[in-house]
């Protein structure tokens, strides 16, 4: 599992990086998309929605690659994946297997750093007012 896990923060690191970058640089040459896609990517682009979109996928694909904060890009990345995922289902289903294959990429790697979220899956936690009450109730 160390290796899937290494191939995948790399993979998923340069994927992000390079994508990102070419948001910003226009290095790979990607024709407009068509129809109801186009018509979301134009009010994106318009708006400057996709500078943000673009600059934290950089930042998330660089943490990825230096293997630094790793928990932290996923959750950079995770929400951009989901917009990803969304958008070649019901927009652009010629991109889905790619999308897919990056999302099968984030699963192993946040499989890998699974307990670096153990805390977000608590069921219950307890709030400090609650733990200082709890601390001043004796018999409980």
């Amino acid at each position: 599992m160390k290796i899937a896990t290494l191939i995948a923060r790399n993979l998923l690191g340069l994927l992000f990086l390079v994508m990102g970058l070419n948001g910003f640089l226009h290095f790979i040459p990607m024709p407009p998309p068509t129809g109801l896609a186009g018509q979301y990517f134009a009010v994106l682009f318009v708006s400057h929605y996709l500078v943000a979109v673009f600059l934290v996928q950089v930042i998330g694909g660089a943490l990825l690659l230096a293997n630094r904060f790793v928990p932290l890009a996923l959750i950079l990345l995770g929400p951009i994946l989901v917009n990803i995922l969304l958008f070649h289902s019901l927009m652009a289903p010629a991109g889905l297997p790619l999308a897919l294959f990056t999302a099968v990429l984030w699963g192993i790697l946040f499989y890998g750093v699974r307990r670096a979220f153990a805390g977000v899956f608590a069921q219950r936690v307890q709030t400090e007012a609650e733990r200082r009450l709890s601390a001043l109730s004796p018999g409980e």
